[in-house]
């Protein structure tokens, strides 16, 4: 049997409408830890090509599945660094395991996190990769190639190494 993307992820429509004070934007910009969690080319494709909506439909799955219980399995260690885009916004928000929700969003653990909690996290997510979506992308600067250097065998045609 083959299954597709779409059998792993609810297919209600996700809008978070939920408000995020300002606040927290301000805390989170005076964290350097927080500061240093960017997408990278692959993640950025990634969001663009599946488009924000679908992308938040994970985090809706994520979050209820590894944050929303109230003692949630390898609480603390359930959100990896990288592999999606939504694991990077947990860690950039501090929304990537109960102790950080505590400390960041005031949401206690040991209790099961309500509809609306998990909605405003969501929201806090989708903010972030809102942001992310309108960087601006870094140019690459490449360096002059000379009219005889020949390509390596691991290098591109015109790209000097």
């Amino acid at each position: 049997m083959t299954g597709f993307q779409c059998d792993l992820f609810s297919q209600s429509a996700v809008a978070p409408h939920v408000a995020v004070p300002a606040e927290l934007w301000e805390k989170l910009a005076r964290s350097a830890f927080r500061q240093r969690f960017h997408l990278n080319a692959q993640d950025m494709a990634y969001l663009r090509e599946k488009g924000l909506p679908l992308v938040l439909e994970h985090g809706q799955d994520f979050i209820a599945r590894r944050l929303a219980p109230a003692v949630p399995h390898k609480d603390g260690r359930q959100t990896p660094w990288k592999g999606h885009p939504v694991f990077v916004a947990q860690h950039a928000t501090g929304t990537c395991c109960r102790t950080c929700l505590a400390k960041w969003h005031n949401l206690p653990s040991g209790r099961r996190l309500t509809a609306h909690e998990q909605a405003y996290v969501l929201s806090v997510l989708a903010h972030w990769l809102e942001g992310e979506l309108a960087r601006p992308v870094k140019a690459v600067r490449s360096r002059p190639v000379s009219k005889n250097s020949q390509p390596t065998p691991f290098q591109a045609p015109g790209v000097e190494g």
